[in-house]
């Protein structure tokens, strides 16, 4: 099954992004960081899928929605089963930096212990796991450029 997924690369105004931290289910010393965002249900729109996403998972309303910054397509297996998605990742900027993890998911109840702030230089140091694998040279190409014109296709992955 192929799903439409739309995230969302939440800034704070000292260019802080939000990750969530996700681990798999049935082993949870497999982890990564990811960002906020999921599956487009049938009938709604990328942006409105991302809005939604935001706010089920951080709690955060007032983000103020940007441009489609990214675009890439990924399988990976988690929690027993095979996901096959298309993903646009969203810009997004808040000046509300509290998080509430109140509306996850039960599958998302089971698999994410955390939300962090991190800033690009954490990023770029960092050694784990994180969602899209480029996240950091993106990030820092984001802040040095700004958005880019036309959203960037980054490929396939596939674990």
């Amino acid at each position: 099954m192929r799903r439409r997924a739309a995230r969302v690369v939440l800034l704070d105004p000292s260019d802080r992004i939000l990750l969530l931290h996700g681990y798999e289910p049935d082993d949870p010393s497999v982890t990564w960081w990811f960002t906020p965002g999921g599956g487009v249900e049938e009938g709604e729109s990328l942006d409105v899928a991302a809005r939604r996403e935001l706010a089920e998972e951080t709690g955060i309303t007032t983000a103020l929605l940007g441009p489609v910054l990214w675009e890439r397509s990924c399988a990976f297996d988690f929690d027993g089963r095979r996901w096959e998605q298309d993903e646009w990742y969203y810009l997004a900027r808040t000046d509300d930096v509290r998080v509430h993890t109140g509306g996850l998911t039960e599958l998302e109840q089971r698999s994410v212990d955390g939300l962090r702030w991190w800033t690009c230089e954490e990023l770029l140091a960092s050694h784990e796991t994180v969602y899209p694998t480029r996240l950091a040279e993106l990030l820092r190409r984001l802040l040095d450029e700004g958005p880019p014109l036309s959203p960037i296709h980054l490929g396939t992955e596939r674990d």
